[in-house]
């Protein structure tokens, strides 16, 4: 068996936001850096936006106080986040002539995976002795069409 490397998650289970309202802001953070997806959380006008920042926070929390790995918060990125549908509260409403509609109150389950973010040094090309530099390709002219008079 591999070992995979080092994460921490967050969970928040039966949060009162619709799993498909709940994933379209979990897409805006996927795969980026902590700071950055505290930014985008904070000015997103989505209910659910506070509940997934609320688990996010919780998650760099989860990763500065591991005795095991002592990560800083802004070194992590937000290596996976899924929204799972959790149960369905069904309620009732009195419509006319007796009649009843269905309402259904939707819950999620929010969990959020940290990892660190790996220092990518830039890989410098040095240029090949025998290679010559290209010249600067010159505008090609247009073929005109003979007149026919």
């Amino acid at each position: 068996m591999t070992a995979s490397r080092p994460h921490v998650q967050a969970v928040a289970k039966f949060v009162h936001v619709s799993p498909r309202k709940a994933r379209l802001v979990a897409d805006h953070v996927r795969g980026r850096s902590v700071p950055e997806a505290r930014a985008i959380l904070a000015f997103t006008q989505r209910a659910a936006a506070h509940e997934v920042e609320k688990v996010l926070r919780s998650a760099v929390a989860n990763a500065e106080s591991n005795p095991n790995l002592l990560w800083n918060g802004d070194d992590l990125y937000v290596s996976a986040i899924f929204v799972d549908e959790g149960p369905t509260l069904k309620r009732w409403r009195a419509r006319a002539r007796g009649r009843v509609n269905r309402i259904f109150k939707r819950t999620c389950h929010i969990t959020v995976r940290l990892d660190k973010l790996e220092a990518v040094a830039p890989a410098s090309r040095k240029p090949k002795t025998d290679e010559q530099p290209k010249a600067a390709a010159k505008p090609r002219a247009r073929k005109r069409k003979a007149v026919a008079s």
